[in-house]
């Protein structure tokens, strides 16, 4: 669960990011959050993952007070998160298998849970046939369905996607979509961040709407910008 209470932030060059914004995501929702550049919608991902603390307001993500929680605290909470970005961000070097265990083995998983869990997420992305092949074999769709998996599998409470279909022709950003989409019908929680208004459209989903700092809109295929 994600929720926003009249929540403010200004950056230290002055710059005000965010205007009192407020909203709710509940657990296993699907929303998307859309705005041009420069409206707040990289903020509010900095404000989930713990990157920044809200300048006034309350963030509550996951059950955790991002404002005034502990640094201790901090990998607790980021591990409940998948995160997902426009360019991929995968080891060159290593094997789509080895990119996805890769992430278990950062919080200490054993080699028996990797082995058991990498095999599943694969199959649900649809690369279980790609274990072995490296990034640069694959498409570009493939490599974000590598992403994908990555955030998955560690089994977060929430995905964040940020503009996950950024590089990626109409054809295979729909079909990345329609992937999160069934994560969540699985039960994870997922918020895309984009600006593709045609991507939005195609799916009767939640729409938050940010522009200069404020949320201008918020419910069903209400894209207004």
């Amino acid at each position: 669960m994600v929720q926003f209470i009249d929540v403010f932030k200004v950056y230290e060059n002055g710059t005000k990011a965010l205007k009192g914004v407020s909203f709710k995501l509940d657990t296993g929702e699907f929303a998307f959050l859309v705005g041009p550049s420069g409206s707040g919608k990289s903020t509010i991902i900095k404000l989930i993952t713990g990157e920044v603390a809200p300048t006034d307001g309350t963030v509550i993500v996951n059950g955790y007070n991002v404002g005034n929680m502990k640094l201790s605290k901090m990998p607790y909470l980021r591990r409940s998160l998948g995160v997902i970005f426009q360019d991929f961000r995968l080891i060159k070097k290593k094997n789509v298998y080895d990119n996805v265990a890769f992430a278990m083995y950062a919080i200490g998983a054993s080699s028996k849970e990797v082995r058991k869990r990498v095999p599943y997420v694969l199959q649900l992305v649809g690369l279980e046939d790609k274990a072995k092949v490296f990034p640069d074999e694959l498409s570009g769709g493939e490599q974000q369905r590598v992403a994908i998996a990555r955030a998955l599998v560690n089994n977060p409470s929430l995905i964040i996607a940020d503009e996950p279909t950024g590089n990626l022709d109409p054809v295979r950003s729909l079909e990345i979509i329609m992937l999160l989409n069934k994560i969540n019908e699985l039960g994870t929680t997922v918020l895309v961040v984009t600006h593709e208004k045609a991507l939005v459209d195609a799916f009767s989903r939640r729409v938050i709407a940010i522009d200069n700092g404020k949320i201008i809109g918020d419910g069903l295929d209400r894209y207004k910008i």
